[in-house]
């Protein structure tokens, strides 16, 4: 996974690219037009649904994602939950439940990319959202529910195509081998642990709101490939781009978009974000980070908050390194062969 080198293709990107673009702009701009924007930028989330299996046929695709939109959802519930009781410490709880559970269910029933990293991610920005904002949590999870299933929809669309629906779908026993962890899962998922005690152990110590971002970073770095030097790479690409992406926060946060522009923009972002990475991660994070920060902002009302974009370059150096120091259990190549 060199900086300077593009991986080889590995066949076409566009439809999952535009399917997830629509995901995140259509729902922004039907809420925006009805007056009620920062229910579309909840439900947006739910595009995250449509970035998994995406090598997979649509026939197969429309009977696995179910299962992610409802783990999404799950995730929400439990972040709205935690955000409203008196006990802050219940989020850095759930983190690392959220984490340690999504992170077996991906390994254990071979789920593939992007693993558990969304899981945490909507956990986290589903309590931060409904703490920092006059949204109800049963609006929220409704809100979040109408996106998911809105991206179901999406992901279903090439079914209207009768060579599509031609096409033999696999058992479910292929689609979700399992539940089975291998040696190498039992690392990733050792790894995955780790880094969400860690990591909410220091966001105790940088802020407590922040520890979801600082566990998923280092999420993101573990990924889905058991392998040290893979850990190592990963790590310094995610810092990088995100410090670039970051400053290309700044600069689009100077533009304060909203509404139609916001969705276009969103979903210009997304499109571009699963056309490359699965060529060069680092380059996909200069625009993974701008859009979360973006639709974070969002829906808090806090676009424009360069002090975000700061805390933001922290909270991924400090996961991005716990993720790749993780890669250290693995043993060495030529040792494990």
């Amino acid at each position: 996974m060199s900086l300077f080198a593009l991986s080889p293709s590995r066949g076409p990107r566009w439809p999952v690219a535009t399917q997830a673009a629509l995901g995140i702009a259509v729902p922004i701009a039907v809420m925006t037009l009805f007056g009620q924007a920062p229910l579309g930028y909840i439900a947006a989330s739910g595009a995250f649904t449509v970035l998994f299996a995406g090598s997979a046929p649509a026939v197969d695709r429309i009977r696995i994602l179910p299962f992610v939109a409802a783990g999404l959802i799950a995730a929400a519930v439990l972040g709205v939950a935690a955000a409203a009781t008196p006990w802050p410490w219940l989020v850095g709880i759930g983190v690392v439940l959220v984490a340690v559970v999504s992170a077996a269910l991906c390994f254990g029933f071979r789920l593939g990319p992007p693993g558990p990293l969304f899981f945490v991610l909507v956990f986290g920005l589903s309590a931060h959202v409904v703490a920092s904002s006059p949204i109800a949590p049963a609006v929220y999870i409704a809100a979040l529910a109408a996106g998911c299933g809105f991206s179901l929809v999406v992901a279903a669309a090439p079914l209207v195509l009768p060579r599509v629906r031609a096409r033999r779908a696999r058992p479910f026993a292929e689609l979700f081998p399992g539940p089975t962890l291998d040696a190498d899962a039992r690392m990733l998922l050792l790894r995955v642990a780790i880094v969400a005690v860690l990591g909410v152990l220091l966001g105790l110590v940088i802020d407590p709101t922040r520890t979801y971002w600082i566990v998923g970073s280092a999420v993101a770095v573990i990924g889905v490939a058991a392998a040290r030097r893979a850990a190592f790479e990963r790590g310094l690409h995610r810092m990088l781009g995100t410090v670039v992406g970051a400053g290309a926060y700044a600069l689009l946060a100077l533009l304060h978009p909203a509404g139609l522009w916001l969705a276009l923009l969103l979903g210009a972002l997304q499109f571009t974000i699963e056309l490359v990475v699965v060529r060069h991660y680092a380059l996909a994070l200069v625009f993974i980070t701008p859009l979360v920060l973006l639709l974070t902002g969002a829906a808090t009302g806090e676009i424009g908050a360069l002090d975000v974009a700061f805390e933001r370059i922290v909270d991924t150096v400090v996961g991005a390194a716990l993720g790749a120091a993780s890669g250290l259990l693995h043993p060495r190549a030529r040792a494990a062969r």
